[in-house]
């Protein structure tokens, strides 16, 4: 029993660690680019291991079957939404990049 909770600590302090490293990352990289994926990355990892450690305290707890469903539609739901996500958003900023760039070479142009 006490080799499974330490195990379900790790994870869940490994989890925790992982949030406040893309949260850091957000904050301190420069690009947009960069910043959505600190943010999606780490994002999934971290909930991901959070919803492990969470599914094994419910096995061990014998807690009831909800406990392990809704963390695994959890996990498959951000699985699918955060990389659709983090790619609309790269191709906004990009889209955006380019069109300021386009603004640029005009105005230089008209001089």
């Amino acid at each position: 029993m006490i080799g499974e909770e330490i195990i379900i600590g790790i994870l869940t302090l490994l989890s925790v660690s992982i949030m406040i490293i893309a949260a850091i990352g957000i904050i301190r990289l420069p690009g947009a680019l960069a910043r959505q994926h600190a943010a999606t990355k780490a994002a999934t990892l971290s909930v991901g291991l959070f919803s492990i450690a969470l599914i094994a305290h419910a096995v061990i707890s014998e807690w009831s079957l909800e406990w392990i469903v809704k963390p695994i539609m959890l996990m498959v739901i951000l699985l699918i939404t955060l990389p659709l996500a983090a790619h609309a958003l790269g191709r906004s900023a990009l889209k955006e990049k380019k069109a300021g760039e386009a603004g640029m070479k005009s105005s230089k142009n008209a001089m």
